[in-house]
Parts: structure tokens; sequence; C-alpha cells
């Protein structure tokens, strides 16, 4: 089985309040696509330092991370930033990776955008339990 990879749009979420308040142009709006690597072992979205140098996301403070090798390492948490795909969004919090480390799109804005992977395709798309519509599930409410 390959790599799935996915083009979403980031943006800092700071700077679209601030064009809603109009404290600033549209056009100052921070943001960037990228082409992520789609992975469903990270939780987390994680960007890397070249990516916060275009969003200058403000720094949330750290986080204890362990990697795909085991290895344990300490991360600056970023946020927030709006994650785009297909036209579903989702707000969350970032890790920043070192240097050009590649970006992962993780499993907790997958859910919150109700994305799912197809193995076979090696494709991003809309849970086909929903019918391609954008549902969120909310389990323990009656």
């Amino acid at each position: 089985m390959g790599l799935t990879y996915a083009n979403v749009s980031l943006t800092n979420e700071q700077d679209l309040l601030d064009a809603k308040r109009h404290m600033i142009g549209e056009d100052e709006i921070r943001t960037c696509e990228w082409n992520m690597l789609v992975d469903t072992g990270a939780i987390m979205l994680c960007l890397n330092e070249s990516i916060q140098e275009i969003l200058n996301l403000p720094v949330l403070g750290y986080k204890k991370s362990t990697t795909a090798t085991g290895e344990r390492v300490m991360l600056q948490m970023v946020g927030p930033v709006r994650i785009g795909f297909d036209e579903r969004f989702s707000i969350s919090e970032a890790l920043i990776l070192p240097g050009d480390s590649e970006p992962l799109l993780g499993a907790i804005p997958m859910e919150a955008m109700d994305l799912v992977v197809n193995p076979s395709t090696q494709t991003l798309s809309g849970n086909p339990k929903h019918g391609g519509e954008w549902i969120l599930t909310l389990k323990g409410i009656r």
C-alpha cells in the first residue's frame, strides 16, 4: 500500500478574524496551499518551520511528542490554523516539526472534516457513510 497525499489550504485563523473586524485587509490574510501526507497514525496537524514562516501562527506552548521511530521530542504548538479540503474546514492547533520535515494531516482534523482514506485509490474523500455530505457524528447526545 502506498502513501496518500492531499492538497489542503492552511490559513492563519486569527488573520481571518482580524479581516472580518476590518483590522487588516483581505490581502493581509496569511494562507498557503500544501500537498500533505495523510497520516492516520498522527493525531494532530503537523506543520514544518517553512509553513510556520508563511503563516506566522501564534505560539501556544510546547508539547512532548513521540515520533514514528519512538523518539521523544518537545515541539512547539501553534494556532489556531484553518485547514481546508474539498469545501470542508477544521480549525485546530498544530505542532511544528523541525526544518522542512514532511507536514502531516493527522486524525483529529480529518475526523473534524468527516474525511476518510480510501486505501485502494490512495485518496482522501468525504465519508461514504454520509453520502458525500459533511456530517459530524455526536456520540452521547440523545
